[in-house]
């Protein structure tokens, strides 16, 4: 057995010691998806009031969507009850710190392999990226007049929410 991973585990221990959240549905109980950053300073739910069982997250480095989160969000629009979307980028991300050229140049020089035309998604215009995101939501032909979407910006720093778009 790979005993790297045995902190997490006594930790899930404990965790389910506590746990008292089980046996709901999958249902977006308050019909909300979020589509945010991997990074672990945000915490999703709880920075909108809801818990577990609300909502459905799907993180993506930069809060992009990605082919994949898109297919999350038709699912949870049509399987899920999901009524209400945002898209919630952060302050200070990796993924707004620089172009897919620059993070793959990085790693690079980490790694010394060339991920070659690898779509990243990285982009210093985050604003531009969260404009597109939202809009190609909302015009898309399995989302429009489903579901309400929504561009946001997370403060890591305090906590705050913006909504943009």
């Amino acid at each position: 057995m790979d005993h790297r991973f045995d902190d997490l585990l006594r930790a899930n221990a404990e965790f389910q010691r506590q746990f008292a959240d089980g046996g709901f549905d999958g249902i977006a109980q308050a019909g909300v998806l979020m589509i945010t950053c991997m990074d672990s300073r945000i915490i999703p739910l709880q920075m909108i009031g809801l818990r577990i069982g609300d909502a459905k997250i799907l993180r993506t480095p930069g809060a992009h969507l990605t082919a994949d989160a898109l297919i999350g969000v038709i699912v949870g629009v049509h399987q899920l009850q999901v009524r209400r979307i945002l898209i919630v980028p952060h302050t200070r991300c990796a993924m707004a710190s620089g172009t897919d050229a620059d993070i793959a140049a990085k790693i690079k020089a980490d790694s010394g392999v060339d991920v070659g035309d690898l779509k990243i998604g990285a982009t210093p215009d985050q604003e531009g990226k969260l404009i597109e995101d939202v809009n190609q939501l909302r015009d898309h032909p399995l989302i429009t007049g489903r579901a309400d979407v929504g561009g946001f910006l997370y403060d890591v720093d305090t906590g705050a929410l913006k909504q943009l778009l």
